[in-house]
């Protein structure tokens, strides 16, 4: 029998060790990364009472395809499309920490008396939070129904993005040893301009490619062809100079757009996890015992960072967001450790050889050190919270609560904003076409047709004939045409959008005579350009009719996944009122009965305002609406109400889940005015319900917030007041109400 070869041997070992550590890990109740860190620790060349680990290198490259699983697997949680639904409170939260926290430990590098490079990477090492910790820590802690959770899984959507900036601006600094301005620009460019082609190109053509071969996918082949996009991504995202790590993150927040991303998820699970594994049991490897006692103060120092200044840092952005103080102190004690893109970003550091030995082991202990702490922080932040309202000036907080109110409201965006978004949306991303086709065009196809003997000519017709769409697109295509109609009935718009559209065309001349000048001189790009535009304007109807074609192609597969399965958009509410889904099993006891028997608000104070029964959807269902077996309930109530009615299910049947489901209501809010039809009048003789099909939820009132008021309750000028109901129906109500106000006698 031949010789074994060391990195099977090896495998043994990290694997054998990994399980046992990680098997007590689980039995006292700490997150299994740690074990796998403990692991590597064991197994590692710095300690040496184990057998230790003999194919290094070889190992490495384990450990970097674990990184590109990892980031595959964020991805595939990611979407584009969850990144739009955060909200702005999740959006300032995330900035506002994420720039206070890197410039802290930056400061925190310096005093270290660290270099500029060094100083720069702990602030980006710092920034980043785990969402493998915290999203378990709440599973365990029972808190993800509550408001503060939603914020928190907000602001790590935006941290994961943000993650991925920092690796590429991370990588230009470190280059230049300064923060050159032309440098950054070029890069952060570079990486817009490469995440817009890669996304609206996968989206195009990976949804076409899974339906033409649904039959003939199962699951060994989608897993490999998934792991094949994954891999050809991460090639061209290193050809282009960036980060594997960048390309598995791509393709799995593109693969999420689609109808398998469940299924590849799954399938790509057990390969995620036991690459993973390696990767964090080789960040194990590399600490060195003696390393942390010799930098102990930074380790310190930094744990510091993490533990008082990043809450200090979330709570005050989640406070500028308007949040009330309960809420933001719970999300900044929830934020408060680093985790795998911290890792990925001091690996990155080592493997440009431009920081020091010891950040990575630093990382690491800090890490594991939050870690531990992160249950802590989260069970005792609402002592905490309750803590500061009770020693708070009154002052304070007649201040904090006015801002909260004041940033709640709800403010329109104008018609010519609208218009004028969706055309800047409208360029950026047929430019990034464009420009796409003229590189493919000068670097492949005239060489290919010049090898061939064939005229310049003809490459040049068939580029434009590849172009003539996204011209005419980018030329022509009118973005928010209701908008675009209501802006131009308003004569002091009508110069400026005229210049606008006018500029749209300039371009697509101007990208036309660029191809020209590229193949052959100014001149001819001249008049390129001109007989180019007067054959395309010849064929417009045409071009047009194609360009439908592929926009329709493209929609289709941006909302793929949401026909096939209606998704749940996480709603943030105001003050500590949020909506939680629940699915009643078979052995809820009070099937058959109504609403009005049941007696949810008098008893818990929640409204259900969504039931999800198959198909249908019961939008803010009356008294005598009855409950059915999985019927699935959207619930509104604050973080207490919710967490009765839900003990009130598990006590009741034994069970009861949270789960997805597509809803048509929302909460909004708006001022009633003195000249308002609701003012001077009940609930009840308004009408509102009526209008809204909705329920008044709350009224705030010089201050006072009254929550579930009765139907006798009489609106005054100057309440604030709280819907819950059909959305377009709740729209009109508004943008009747701020006319109303408009117009009031001030």
């Amino acid at each position: 029998m031949g010789e074994l070869p060391e990195l099977i041997i090896d495998l043994a070992l990290i694997l054998s060790v990994a399980a046992l550590v990680t098997l007590i890990f689980k039995k006292l109740k700490q997150p299994v990364v740690l074990g796998y860190i403990i692991a590597g620790l064991l197994v590692g060349p710095n300690f040496r009472l184990f057998p230790t680990v003999i194919e290094m290198d070889s190992i490495k490259t384990w450990a970097d395809i674990g990184v590109i699983f990892l980031l595959f697997g964020l991805g595939l949680e990611f979407s584009f499309k969850k990144l739009l639904k955060v909200g702005g409170v999740a959006v300032i939260t995330a900035i506002t920490e994420v720039s206070l926290t890197m410039l802290l430990g930056y400061a925190a590098g310096r005093l270290l008396g660290w270099n500029f490079v060094n100083s720069l990477f702990l602030g980006g090492i710092l920034a980043i939070a785990s969402t493998t910790i915290i999203v378990r820590a709440f599973d365990e802690l029972g808190v993800k129904n509550q408001k503060f959770a939603g914020i928190v899984t907000g602001v790590l959507v935006i941290e994961d993005l943000v993650a991925v900036l920092l690796m590429v601006l991370l990588s230009t600094v470190a280059v230049s040893q300064t923060f050159a301005g032309g440098e950054m620009i070029k890069a952060v460019m570079e990486l817009a301009f490469f995440l817009v082609l890669w996304f609206v190109s996968g989206i195009f053509f990976i949804p076409t490619f899974f339906r033409k071969t649904r039959s003939l996918l199962n699951e060994e082949t989608l897993l490999i062809i998934s792991l094949a996009f994954c891999f050809l991504m991460v090639v061209l995202a290193t050809y282009a100079g960036f980060s594997s790590a960048l390309g598995a993150f791509v393709m799995g927040s593109i693969l999420a757009e689609t109808t398998k991303a469940e299924k590849i998820e799954h399938l790509t699970k057990s390969v995620k996890l036991l690459f993973g594994a390696i990767f964090f049991v080789s960040v194990g490897m590399m600490i060195d015992p003696h390393m942390l006692i010799k930098h102990a103060l930074p380790i310190v120092a930094a744990t510091l960072v993490l533990l008082l200044g990043k809450p200090l840092f979330v709570t005050l952005g989640a406070m500028l967001a308007g949040q009330p103080l309960n809420i933001a102190v719970r999300s900044g004690m929830s934020l408060s450790q680093i985790g795998e893109f911290s890792f990925i970003i001091a690996t990155l550091g080592l493997s440009l050889k431009v920081t020091g030995e010891f950040l990575y082991p630093v990382a690491v202990a800090v890490s594991v050190l939050t870690t531990f702490t992160t249950p802590y922080m989260i069970r005792f932040s609402e002592s905490v919270s309750k803590g500061l309202e009770s020693v708070l000036p009154e002052k304070w907080k007649k201040i904090f609560a006015a801002y909260n109110a004041e940033a709640q409201h709800i403010t329109e965006t104008s018609a010519w904003k609208k218009v004028l978004k969706s055309d800047l949306v409208n360029v950026a991303i047929f430019s990034v076409v464009i420009i796409s086709l003229i590189i493919v065009s000068t670097q492949f196809l005239v060489p290919f047709f010049s090898a061939n003997g064939w005229n310049k000519i003809i490459a040049v017709i068939v580029s434009l004939a590849l172009l003539a769409p996204f011209l005419w697109a980018l030329a022509f295509r009118r973005t928010a045409p209701r908008y675009y109609a209501s802006v131009w009935l308003q004569s002091f718009h009508r110069k400026p959008l005229i210049v606008l559209e006018v500029s749209r065309i300039v371009l697509a001349v101007f990208f036309i005579g660029f191809l020209f000048n590229q193949l052959y001189s100014p001149v001819a790009a001249l008049t390129g350009a001109a007989v180019t535009c007067a054959v395309l304007l010849l064929f417009s109807g045409r071009i047009k009719a194609f360009y439908g074609k592929i926009e329709s192609r493209f929609i289709e597969n941006y909302n793929e996944r949401e026909s096939g399965k209606m998704q749940h958009e996480e709603i943030l509410t105001p003050w500590d009122t949020h909506i939680s889904r629940f699915e009643l099993n078979a052995r809820f006891p009070f099937y058959g009965i109504t609403l009005s028997e049941l007696k949810l608000r008098e008893r818990f104070g929640v409204n259900i305002v969504v039931i999800g029964r198959g198909d249908d959807v019961i939008n803010v269902p009356t008294r005598d609406e009855r409950l059915y077996p999985s019927d699935v309930l959207s619930v509104i109530g604050t973080d207490d109400q919710l967490n009765r009615f839900e003990a009130f299910l598990e006590l009741s049947s034994g069970f009861a889940n949270q789960t997805d489901k597509k809803q048509n209501v929302s909460l909004h809010h708006f001022i009633v005015s003195k000249n308002s039809p609701f003012a001077g009048k009940s609930i009840r003789k308004s009408g509102i319900r009526e209008q809204s099909r909705g329920l008044v939820v709350g009224v705030e009132r010089n201050g006072e917030r009254i929550i579930n008021p009765e139907s006798d309750f009489v609106f005054e000028a100057g309440d604030i007041l709280w819907i819950v109901g059909n959305e377009m129906r709740i729209q009109v109500i508004m943008k009747e109400a701020a006319a109303l106000a408009e117009t009031a006698p001030v």
